[in-house]
């Protein structure tokens, strides 16, 4: 009895769901591509306008025109959202808005004054003073991860501005401390906003409409009184695409940059946009070296990464669980390749 025999060939399938990314993937990478065209073109922006000749004195006018962009944005949003109703009383909107004011507008107004990667390191350390004031006014107890994260964000700081003085003849330490005004306001605003939140339940773009159109009215106040308003008009006229035309970009680029950032933190969790907004901030410096010319030393590497070390402790600090449950998770997917 003959026997045939058939080689059969094996054919290698690779499977679907390998060749093509899942829904959640392709959300992902299209958030973190939007967050990075958003703030880097924001950052480029902002310190573009600033090279401009005469420009930082009308900063202030800067904030008075992205405030009532970011307005007219927000209040576009909210029809859009068919959220007609204020629920939270003006009263609450009348002090947010001054926080608001400080926290932007002090921040813009410092970058006329400080190396702008300098300014960027300084709004990536937040948390100074948020933990600073909650031991002196809350009496608060934080775990060492904060404590450490500070330690490290501080020192940080302190070797990135030296590095900025030594290379920069015209470092200004009004500038330093413009910025850090603007670091304490903005830690209050966190704890502010996360108040009306919870009392009135409020959504972020009604929060968003309210602080930016009455900031921009405080901001136009403070111009006239000080009569900053009407010679900011006519220097902006004087370089219109300079200054109109690129100051509304920036700011519809920063507007667009603080929603999508809300969404990923919504879908995706803090440390993910944490990872997302600190390489972010990172390119942002990378450009500001490449593309402004500014001296540079190593001295703002190694400083800068002590900073990033202090923003992921402060991040573990607040999700030690899930971090946790996720070391254990890779440790063990590591170990199970070597068995």
């Amino acid at each position: 009895m003959e026997i045939s025999t058939v080689h059969h060939h094996d054919t290698l399938l690779v499977p679907l769901h390998l060749l093509i990314l899942s829904q959640h993937t392709i959300r992902f990478i299209a958030l973190s591509a939007q967050v990075f065209l958003y703030y880097l073109s924001c950052g480029y922006l902002q310190e573009l306008l600033f090279t401009l000749e005469g420009f930082k004195n009308t900063s202030w006018f800067l904030s008075c025109y992205q405030f009532l962009i970011y307005g007219v944005l927000s209040f576009i949003q909210i029809g859009f959202a068919g959220l007609s109703q204020r629920r939270a009383s003006y009263r609450s909107y009348l002090i947010l808005p001054i926080l608001t004011v400080a926290a932007m507008g002090l921040s813009t107004h410092s970058v006329g004054y400080l190396n702008y990667p300098t300014q960027l390191m300084f709004k990536c350390c937040k948390l100074i003073p948020v933990l600073i004031g909650g031991i002196v006014i809350q009496k608060k107890k934080f775990n060492r991860y904060d404590v450490a994260a500070t330690f490290c964000m501080s020192i940080g700081l302190i070797f990135f501005t030296l590095a900025d003085s030594k290379v920069r003849p015209n470092f200004n330490a009004y500038g330093v401390i413009v910025v850090c005004l603007a670091l304490v306001a903005d830690a209050i605003i966190g704890n502010y906003q996360e108040k009306i939140m919870k009392i009135y339940h409020v959504s972020n773009v009604e929060i968003v409409f309210y602080s930016f159109m009455f900031g921009f009215l405080i901001i136009l106040f403070g111009l006239l009184v000080t009569n900053n308003f009407f010679s900011s008009i006519a220097f902006w006229n004087k370089h219109p695409l300079r200054t109109y035309g690129y100051g509304l970009l920036f700011s519809i680029f920063g507007y667009l940059g603080i929603d999508i950032v809300l969404s990923m933190i919504k879908e995706y969790g803090a440390l993910v946009c944490v990872t997302v907004t600190t390489c972010r901030k990172a390119i942002t410096i990378v450009l500001s070296f490449t593309l402004f010319s500014k001296p540079f030393v190593f001295d703002y590497v190694w400083s800068g990464l002590i900073v990033v070390l202090g923003i992921y402790l402060n991040v573990y600090s607040r999700n030690q669980a899930g971090f946790n449950a996720k070391i254990a998770s890779y440790t063990n997917r590591l170990l199970s390749l070597f068995r």
